[in-house]
């Protein structure tokens, strides 16, 4: 592999210094002359027409200066969750905004939205799948579901290629189907095949900073302006235009410090937000507390997976048959038939039958996090593998390389696997000493599970501008949002292509106005796409560069070389320029040269799949089930290691929330659809003290065929394999096997207690 002189060196963040010191501003910290502060006043019924909404108390609460209802905006479609905007009617799940209070101070505001009374006529409700899909159930959408879906695609979780069943009048919004071969034959053939039925749950992606959006109205333009907390800028200015019915030119976004997304913060208040601030023409700001943030914005959804899976006895798989239901919630979510499809991608079988069935509910609407539905893949198909290579007695790995894809090999939707590096990840694992040595882990009383979790990852379409200012600094311009150390990545990038320092690069984002597109900041793509776009500016800038100081020593370009942020002519050190005499040199009055100032861009239709398996070793409690971790090791296929440092924690975090999946985290309704978990007190969050004492990262490098330096995506292939090898190491050391997340301690124990 090719060494470079920058691409590969940890370096610690560029931001890492403003966030741990608490200098970093992010949306709430943008006050504005004259703005209100919003509280939603939120249904507490979870299907009800509502009769009346009486809001003459709370418009007596000093402070408040308006109460908003859906007759005080404009009379929008709801096709889709951020159109849905304030009920006008009928609400569809606990949580879903009534009334929007703006008020002078938050407290006035939150008094205010506490007066507001609503009459309801409540009406049934399907809460959870079986309730959905059975007979007469009540319909989320009677007059027939809505054309628009949730965000899938943007994150890379394409249902591309199945064949396609919409049903309009039931609560199925979308049911996707796969086949190949002859499903029957192949079960036939079989020696031992494994059935069972899988559960996760709902899930909160439980940022630590919840949803925040100002806006502004400009009196010049009729336009906005939005300071929000979103992974998606130019999504936001995109949707607002469309649903405020203004210019998208005249919407001007500023994405702020985002703490923490994991694919929830896309769009989804702003528009609202918008509205509102139109209707009253002043700045209104909104930021939700802990509990809306539960109640009324995007979970990931339930999902259940009945599977049955055949293999002969020397390990070679013959028939896989899946039905998957999410639970979208009110919204088309539109996950099932990607679900589905990884599901017959990662072990290609000869003979197969995959559906996938997207069910609407009475619950919020479902969102992406971190990987959607990957997690719920993987605890189903590494699980049911695992079990048959422990009924064949074949070595678990083996087992798995014997079947694991290869490039080229045929997804589920018949589309080849790109290049990637699932073998070579397991090979690693296979060669680690906690694997060669795991009977001593055994003897110990401790069990040892592994998994594999892949993601296909995204594209789209990016540009970037690079330009050398007077002082000799190359200043990056990208319009992607930071919240995993992109813009880190992005200077070594730009100083490799460029043949400077990394410190030297000064990588800026601004705002929809000035920033060159990029998509938003989800799918692990956007090192893979944006910072394909940095390079192609840098080398441009750099080509400008030596054209210059080609003129400047009556040289040769190719005779010149960057070195110590100076021009010299290659091996002849004497002979000389700064990089900053070369750039005054195209600032001043009555200079020769144009500006160094060059742009990239960048488009790419095939993805560079990221492979993670990971080795977790468990002791369980057999009195109380109760489930100990001491060892997590972590290997991904990162195509190149652009900065090992925040690899590294990319690694860590994702494994550490694929703990809360395994272990903790679940979002409870009750019968009438009532949420029981709307606190961090009831919804369980692992910590520091829930990660194991020996958490160890290896990373390999198999180079994507299309990626900058042959970068993969990171951020997404952490998270997905923690559950399924959680419950491996289980099984391993109890022989009970579970079949439904989180596996808290008295699940365990009833999963001990059947085993006995």
């Amino acid at each position: 592999m090719t060494t470079h002189a920058f691409i590969g060196q940890p370096k610690p963040l560029i931001d890492g210094p403003v966030k741990v010191t608490g200098a970093a501003r992010f949306a709430p910290d943008v006050y504005l002359p004259g703005v209100l502060h919003a509280r939603l006043v939120t249904s507490t019924q979870a299907h009800a027409n509502v009769r009346a909404i009486h809001t003459e108390q709370a418009l007596a609460v000093p402070g408040v200066v308006a109460v908003l209802t859906a007759k005080d905006l404009p009379d929008i479609t709801p096709e889709d969750r951020k159109r849905l905007l304030l009920a006008r009617g009928r609400v569809m799940f606990v949580g879903q905004p009534i009334a929007l209070v703006l008020a002078t101070s938050e407290a006035a505001a939150h008094d205010g939205a506490e007066q507001v009374q609503v009459d309801y006529e409540l009406l049934p409700a399907a809460i959870t799948l079986d309730e959905a899909l059975a007979e007469n159930a009540p319909l989320v959408w009677p007059e027939g579901v809505p054309s628009r879906s949730g965000d899938t695609g943007g994150h890379g979780a394409s249902a591309s290629g199945g064949e396609v069943q919409e049903t309009r009048r039931s609560n199925i919004a979308k049911r996707t189907t796969y086949k190949r071969g002859d499903l029957a034959a192949g079960f036939a053939q079989a020696d031992v095949v494994i059935e069972r039925t899988f559960n996760t749950p709902m899930v909160h992606q439980s940022s630590l900073e919840t949803h925040g959006v100002i806006v502004q109205p400009d009196p010049l333009t009729g336009g906005l302006t939005i300071w929000t907390s979103t992974q998606a800028p130019f999504d936001v200015r995109k949707d607002v235009a469309e649903i405020v019915g203004v210019p998208e030119s005249n919407v001007r976004v500023i994405g702020m410090t985002v703490g923490g997304g994991f694919g929830a913060k896309i769009v989804l208040y702003e528009p609202l937000v918008a509205l509102a601030a139109r209707a009253v023409n002043r700045p209104v700001r909104l930021v939700l507390t802990r509990l809306e943030e539960l109640l009324a914005t995007n979970p990931a959804p339930p999902i259940r997976i009945r599977a049955r899976l055949g293999a002969t006895r020397d390990g070679a798989l013959t028939a896989l048959e899946a039905d998957v239901w999410v639970d979208n919630g009110c919204y088309p979510f539109e996950l099932a038939g990607f679900v589905a499809r990884m599901f017959g991608s990662f072990y290609p079988v000869p003979n197969f039958h995959l559906t996938g069935s997207d069910v609407l509910t009475f619950k919020p609407s479902a969102s992406a996090y971190r990987a959607p539905g990957a997690i719920s893949v993987i605890f189903a198909l590494d699980c049911l593998l695992d079990e048959l290579a422990q009924r064949l007695n074949l070595d678990p790995i083996e087992f798995r390389l014997k079947n694991a894809a290869r490039p080229g090999d045929l997804m589920a939707n018949n589309e080849p696997w790109p290049g990637m590096g699932m073998r070579e990840v397991l090979e690693a694992l296979r060669e680690h000493p906690a694997w060669k040595n795991r009977e001593q882990a055994r003897a110990a009383g401790r069990g040892v599970g592994i998994a594999i979790g892949g993601w296909t990852g995204g594209v789209e379409p990016a540009a970037a501008l690079c330009g050398l200012h007077r002082d000799g600094k190359l200043h990056v311009h990208v319009g992607s949002v930071d919240m995993t150390g992109t813009m880190t990545g992005f200077a070594l990038m730009a100083a490799e292509a460029f043949g400077v320092s990394p410190d030297d690069v000064r990588v800026v984002f601004s705002d929809t106005d000035t920033a060159p597109y990029a998509g938003m900041s989800a799918g692990s793509k956007v090192t893979f796409t944006t910072g394909a776009a940095v390079v192609q500016a840098a080398r441009a800038a750099r080509q400008q560069l030596l054209a210059i100081a080609a003129e400047e020593f009556e040289a040769a370009v190719e005779d010149l070389e960057i070195v110590d942020s100076k021009v010299q002519v290659r091996g002849v050190p004497s002979k000389a320029i700064k990089l900053s005499e070369l750039a005054e040199k195209t600032m001043g009055f009555d200079e020769r040269y144009a500006p160094v100032f060059a742009h990239g861009r960048h488009v790419e239709t095939t993805s560079a799949p990221a492979f993670n398996a990971q080795l977790v070793e468990v002791e369980v409690d057999r009195e109380t089930g109760e489930v100990r971790l001491h060892r997590i090791v972590a290997v991904q296929d990162v195509g190149r290691a652009i900065n090992p440092l925040a690899i590294q924690g990319q690694m860590h975090g994702g494994a550490t929330q694929g703990i809360g999946w395994a272990l903790y985290e679940q979002m409870v309704y009750d019968e009438q659809g009532q949420l029981l978990t709307g606190s961090w007190m009831d919804y369980a969050l692992p910590g520091v003290t829930h990660t194991p004492p020996v958490f160890e990262t290896v990373v390999i490098e198999v180079p994507s065929d299309n990626g900058p330096f042959g970068v993969r995506g990171v951020g997404e292939a952490p998270v997905i394999a923690t559950a399924a090898a959680i419950a491996n190491a289980i099984a391993d050391a109890t022989g009970a096997r579970l079949t439904e997340l989180p596996m808290t301690a008295p699940r365990v124990l009833a999963a001990l207690r059947q085993s006995e």
